[in-house]
This record gives C-alpha cells, structure tokens and sequence, in this order.
C-alpha cells in the first residue's frame, strides 16, 4: 500500500492528540467530527471518517413537540421582533468586522 500522506502529531500527558489539518481535510472531518481507530495483526493503526449514527434524543424531541404546539396555538407570542437596542448594540460591537464563514481555519486545531 502505498502512502499518500504522513504527518506527525504529538500525545500529551492527558492522552490528547492534534489530528492534523492536511489529516482532517483528506478525512473530510471538521470541528465536532468523529473518527474511528482501526489496528491491525501488526499494530498498524488506521483512520477513517466515523459513521454517523442518528439518534434521536427522546428528551429534545418531546421538547421540540411542546415548542412546536406551543407556536402553533401562541402565534403572536412564538416569534417576537428582536429588540432595536440589542440589534443596535450587537452591530455596534461588530462595526468594521468582516467574517468569512466558510474561510479554512489557519494552523492546527485541539477538539
């Protein structure tokens, strides 16, 4: 098999490691993702992408049925205008800021 990426990363005393960017990206996996280890006969451990297992929190999900019968019988109390002075306050604090959500994140990341 040949490689096509190698990079190193190092263990820290609590058993943490930095998964590296050029790894994360190959992997597709971001902030949040899961990976799977895998090690074989001779002690060679693999990475990949994990499964996403969807489950459904029975607690959320009746909260979320409550919310939405709530909304559906308070309409005029569900969704409220937001606040002049909080918007004012909020653009305030952001004036001038630009943000590229969908910019890569520099350097390496610890999740």
């Amino acid at each position: 098999m040949g490689t096509l990426l190698k990079e190193h990363s190092t263990i820290t005393a609590k058993g943490q490691t930095t998964v590296p960017k050029s790894v994360r990206q190959a992997l597709d996996v971001d902030y949040g993702g899961r990976i799977t280890f895998f090690i074989d006969e001779q002690r060679r451990v693999y990475v990949q992408k994990a499964e996403v297992e969807e489950t459904a929190d029975p607690v959320i999900g009746r909260f979320l049925e409550f919310l939405a019968r709530d909304m559906a019988k308070h309409p005029e109390k569900s969704v409220l205008p937001f606040p002049k002075s909080l918007l004012d306050r909020a653009s305030a604090l952001t004036a001038g800021m630009t943000v590229d959500l969908d910019a890569e994140i520099e350097g390496d990341v610890s999740i």
